[in-house]
């Protein structure tokens, strides 16, 4: 959409990713990237950490089951997504903001591990097999009965 801040981060997650379900019965995972920047000080000569950030990210639906059963603590990711700006009140009556990240793509980082990836079965893909199964059972040959009324002659 237009006007939305995309954003891609990369960095660790400080924890497991947390699966939770809303009142309606929608997963939703919550979890955070830390990514801290890296600079070499030429004066020193060594590489120095900067100011880490920790952004909340948040993923819905089956997306956020597949991240909850295939990310753990500890693991360098590249998350993509756009920034939303959120005011609340604290429990002391300030008033907040913060800012987090609505993830559309989040994968491990292969710089430093590998993975193996499967592909996952979604409901649709569950759907459209059970719908194929049961248009070969509509057309395939019954056992006696009808058939047998025929004979060789074709029915229609």
């Amino acid at each position: 959409m237009a006007g939305e801040t995309v954003t891609t981060v990369v960095g660790n997650l400080t924890a497991d990713p947390e699966l939770r379900y809303t009142q309606n019965g929608l997963p939703v995972a919550n979890f955070t990237i830390a990514s801290t920047p890296r600079n070499f000080d030429r004066a020193a000569n060594e590489w120095k950490d900067g100011e880490a950030l920790f952004l909340r990210a948040s993923v819905w639906r089956e997306f956020a089951e597949h991240v909850a059963g295939s990310l753990t603590k500890g693991m360098r990711v590249m998350a993509q997504g756009r920034l939303r700006q959120r005011s609340y009140q604290d429990r002391d009556g300030n008033q907040r903001t913060a800012i987090e990240l609505e993830v559309d793509e989040i994968g491990p980082s292969l710089r430093y591990a590998t993975a193996q990836v499967t592909r996952a079965a979604s409901k649709t893909d569950a759907q459209r097999t059970a719908a194929q199964s049961a248009a070969e059972e509509q057309w395939a040959t019954p056992s006696g009965g009808e058939w047998e009324r025929f004979g060789d002659d074709t029915p229609f």
